[in-house]
């Protein structure tokens, strides 16, 4: 139902961050989602569960350097496709047992398609002569629960065997490598000092 805005609850609710205490921070989506996929698993009510991108980075990887032939290949294998779908549904409405409606709807898209992708790409100048694919990854991902159940969550996370270490566990103590410590103790003195000391022989001097 709108309010008097003409804005509905939902569309709101659905631009704010969602509130809980966060149960897990793992470094890859696919992490976060197989804690969440155990905990639905587990019988746990996972529509009180958000997954929250942190420190969001856009990733564009070039994929190839773009050319004429290039351009052109692909426009035609484009325009083929197209072309084959339209005479499939030529074939299919029209009646025609044939497959020349297909081959000719295949040739005609190729050859749009193709001066279509060479035009687009002369107009470009230069401009960008590669190929791209982009996409938005986050440094890390919270997995957070409502308050009243977090507990129950991060007892079941903890017998989920993961690279990332839920949050609130206690971290456990350094292993000791090498020989222990030793505790501070007053210097003691070194044994020669309790010794008297050792007198030089006595040489007598020639007459």
């Amino acid at each position: 139902m709108s309010n008097v805005l003409g804005r509905t609850a939902s569309r709101d609710e659905g631009r704010t961050l969602p509130k809980g205490e966060t149960i897990g921070r793992y470094n890859s989506y696919l992490d976060a989602q197989k804690a969440v996929d155990y905990l639905a698993d587990s019988k746990f009510p996972v529509q009180q569960v958000s997954i929250i991108g942190n420190d969001l980075k856009t990733v564009e990887r070039v994929t190839g350097r773009l050319s004429y032939p290039r351009v052109a290949l692909a426009s035609a294998a484009t325009g083929a496709w197209f072309g084959l779908f339209v005479g499939f549904i030529l074939t299919l409405f029209g009646g025609d047992s044939t497959y020349l409606p297909i081959l000719s709807s295949m040739a005609l898209g190729a050859v749009f398609w193709v001066l279509f992708g060479v035009i687009a790409y002369a107009f470009q100048r230069g401009k960008r002569d590669f190929t791209s694919t982009s996409q938005v990854v986050a440094t890390s991902y919270d997995v957070i629960v409502d308050p009243s159940v977090a507990g129950e969550a991060r007892r079941m996370l903890q017998q989920l065997p993961m690279n990332s270490r839920p949050q609130g566990e206690a971290a456990a103590p350094p292993q000791p490598w090498g020989p222990p410590p030793q505790q501070n103790q007053p210097p003691q003195r070194p044994e020669s000092w309790t010794q008297p000391p050792v007198q030089p022989p006595h040489v007598q001097a020639p007459d």
